[in-house]
């Protein structure tokens, strides 16, 4: 029989892409249940963690504004580098412990208005998509 992962409150948010503070009222609003571990920290198994992330993406969160796309992977940061070509851009946002790199032409980025230190959102759409155990 294998042990089942539990994840703290603050886990929890950076899978389900919301602030620690969300997470913590959806858990004391019973939205998902938690217990506390021997320390007092109060976690959330695994299989309750990924049902409710279901929830969420179906039902949204209501931190955000509906957006219409037909990418599903879609990372929220702060645009971290720009660089410029004369034909071509590179856009860097960190969106939590994620580092993504676009590469997209100048004409786009200056249409976007894209400046370091702006929110922007990385959407991800693949044909393969590879998975790894943590």
């Amino acid at each position: 029989m294998s042990h089942m992962q539990s994840y703290t409150i603050g886990q929890a948010a950076r899978l389900l892409g919301v602030s620690p503070d969300t997470a913590r009222r959806w858990a004391d609003a019973g939205r998902v249940a938690t217990h506390r571990d021997d320390s007092g920290r109060r976690l959330i198994d695994g299989r309750d963690l990924a049902a409710f992330s279901v929830e969420v993406a179906q039902n949204g969160t209501g931190e955000d504004d509906v957006s219409y796309t037909s990418a599903r992977n879609a990372f929220p940061g702060i645009v971290t580098a720009v660089k410029l070509g004369d034909v071509a851009a590179q856009v860097e946002i960190q969106a939590g412990p994620h580092r993504l790199v676009s590469l997209l032409t100048r004409e786009a980025v200056e249409e976007l208005g894209l400046e370091v230190g702006m929110q922007a959102t990385a959407r991800v759409k693949s044909t393969s998509v590879h998975i790894d155990r943590a």
